[in-house]
């Protein structure tokens, strides 16, 4: 007994008796869907990536390196499902884990963004020194000073600025950073200012 790679259901004929179609036609049906769906996870991918950037997270490489592997695994599920079903192997289980992963860059984004809108306490004030910076160019560019980190158990601390802030400081400078702690306990950086 197999299932029909369309809708699931139990089969033991070519022809599903719940949706009517044949095996073809089914495999064409779930890969028509994996390809809209994977489009949906690419386009939550690209909002996370623009919803980090609003109110940058203090954790924010940790966050990125979570997001980026979940974004391989789901698209290898993804792929996985695929080649199973050309060969018309079950796929039932991978489909519904895939299926399942879908909306986390969204929720992921949607988190951050109201972690930071809705955050309405005062900031802390964190005195620091710039060691160092950092710059990645590209179509998303990441601009950080490297700071002296002011919690226990850390040397540094990345922080994520603007160009303007990023040009404005150099490697010895005293600053001043601006962390809220987020309505779900995400801490930010609200800014960088001098002392």
């Amino acid at each position: 007994m197999t299932r029909c790679l369309n809708c699931g259901s139990e089969r033991d004929a070519d022809v599903c008796a719940f949706c009517g179609l044949n095996s073809s036609a089914a495999e064409f049906s779930l890969r028509r869907r994996l390809l809209n769906r994977t489009a949906v996870f690419l386009l939550g991918a690209l909002a996370f990536v623009a919803a980090s950037g609003r109110y940058p997270a203090l954790e924010l490489d940790a966050i990125m390196i979570f997001i980026g592997v979940l974004f391989f695994l789901t698209l290898g599920v993804a792929m996985w499902v695929e080649r199973r079903a050309l060969r018309h192997a079950e796929v039932e289980a991978l489909k519904r884990i895939y299926y399942g992963l879908i909306p986390v860059p969204w929720l992921l984004a949607a988190l951050l963004l109201a972690n930071g809108a809705l955050d309405r306490a005062p900031p802390r004030l964190e005195q620091t020194r710039v060691v160092g910076k950092f710059s990645m160019p590209g179509p998303v560019p990441s601009r950080r000073l490297v700071v002296t980190s002011w919690r226990a158990g850390r040397r540094f601390e990345r922080i994520p600025v603007d160009r303007s802030d990023f040009d404005r400081f150099t490697s010895g400078d005293f600053v001043i950073v601006k962390v809220k702690d987020g309505l779900v306990g995400i801490s930010w950086v609200a800014g960088v200012s001098r002392p």
